[in-house]
């Protein structure tokens, strides 16, 4: 018989293979929520799953700035499951470019909102070039964000997938955005719509006391038995535990770093503004408006970050931690990469992160002060090599 297993919320556990049922039971952390073929709904067992949620952090951040998420009448609604929204059309929105590739034989038609170096747009982006994937791109103005305004979401990246019914699902973490892809594309027959009810959003209450949304198990991979993941359960493990690594703290490590004065952070916007085309894009009124006033804000925002995650005030030597850290790990397994002699979806996620400040002085800090370049470039050139074509 087919067998989906899912994982529970997987923001900060990632070491629980998704198969290894012995595990699931010591752990208590891993629930089989759902027997047999694909449902048309999240299963029953839902309740049972939610008593084992972990807390965890979910925190906005790259050159965008970052929001708390804001209490109301509701808040005492804890445990509140949310599954993905479905549009019944595409917005009217101006599809800044396309990437295109004639090898791909997905049949999906996504569109990605985004913005050009966010860390985690660029996760997104490392994710879908490097799988050889086609899809249309939307710039999403910083500081206004017009083209998101038909969106309850109001954090990029937003991935729409148009599903077998002709409507797009929306998927918005950048995380399950990759996981739900990637589980597709281990079986084409699956509907893009089926697999996105297997990441759900599951409210809780933060540290300070607010109302917060996660997705539940954005770090694991569906698919049916018979499409099973032919590496071991450890690698599987490995690889869930390095990807939330990035989203928990190498992201946390970039705005403290590359906003750390005034003149980094006006610097780090005018890249920003050149590697976007946002003179292209926008008139020059809002472009000037999302360098200057995004600058300024961010600068001071990063130090806000910085207390939070409690940084030194030497900010770099945490992401020169950070990177040999990650090239240590890759070193114990004398590969080229974290998974083997091709990039997992670990090393496209860390890739990503550090992609969005590859023009900062930041960056360049990191290149002179650790081994951090030869892997990064490595996966670049992968990533680059099955990208389709720019229109």
């Amino acid at each position: 018989m087919a067998t989906y297993r899912l994982g529970n919320i997987a923001s900060i556990v990632t070491r629980i293979p998704l198969q290894n049922v012995a595990n699931v039971q010591r752990l208590s952390l891993v629930r089989r929520l759902a027997t047999g073929a694909a449902p048309k709904k999240p299963s029953s067992t839902l309740g049972l799953a939610l008593k084992g949620v972990a807390i965890g952090a979910l925190v906005g951040t790259g050159w965008s700035g970052y929001s708390f998420f804001k209490g109301g009448p509701s808040d005492h609604m804890l445990h509140e499951h949310v599954g993905p929204k479905v549009l019944d059309k595409l917005p009217d929105v101006k599809i800044m470019r396309k990437i295109v590739n004639p090898k791909d034989d997905s049949d999906l038609d996504l569109v990605l909102f985004q913005f050009q170096t966010c860390p985690f747009c660029c996760k997104v982006r490392a994710f879908l070039d490097h799988s050889g994937l086609s899809y249309s791109v939307v710039e999403v103005d910083a500081v206004l964000r017009q083209d998101i305004r038909w969106s309850d979401v109001k954090k990029v990246p937003i991935l729409l997938a148009k599903t077998k019914s002709g409507k797009y699902v929306q998927l918005t973490d950048s995380s399950m955005i990759v996981s739900t892809i990637s589980s597709f594309l281990r079986d084409k027959k699956q509907d893009i719509a089926e697999l996105a009810k297997y990441y759900p959003s599951i409210s809780y209450e933060n540290d300070a006391g607010k109302k917060v949304f996660d997705i539940m198990n954005k770090y694991f991979l569906m698919f049916q038995e018979k499409k099973s993941d032919n590496r071991s359960k450890e690698e599987q493990e490995d690889e869930r535990k390095w990807r939330a690594w990035a989203d928990d703290h190498l992201v946390h490590l970039i705005s403290p770093n590359v906003y750390r004065t005034k003149d980094e952070a006006l610097e780090t916007f005018e890249w920003f503004s050149e590697v976007g085309d946002w003179s292209v894009h926008f008139p020059k009124w809002e472009r000037d408006l999302m360098v200057y006033v995004g600058a300024f804000a961010m600068w001071g925002i990063s130090k806000r970050l910085k207390k939070r995650h409690q940084l030194s005030d030497d900010v770099r030597s945490h992401i020169y931690d950070a990177c040999d850290r990650w090239i240590n790990e890759i070193e114990k397994k004398k590969t080229t990469f974290h998974g083997g002699s091709q990039p997992n979806l670990a090393d496209l996620a860390v890739f990503g992160v550090l992609n969005s400040m590859e023009g900062c002085q930041a960056f360049k800090d990191c290149l002179e002060n650790t081994k951090i370049g030869p892997w990064f470039y490595a996966v670049k050139e992968r990533v680059l090599k099955n990208r389709g074509n720019v229109l």
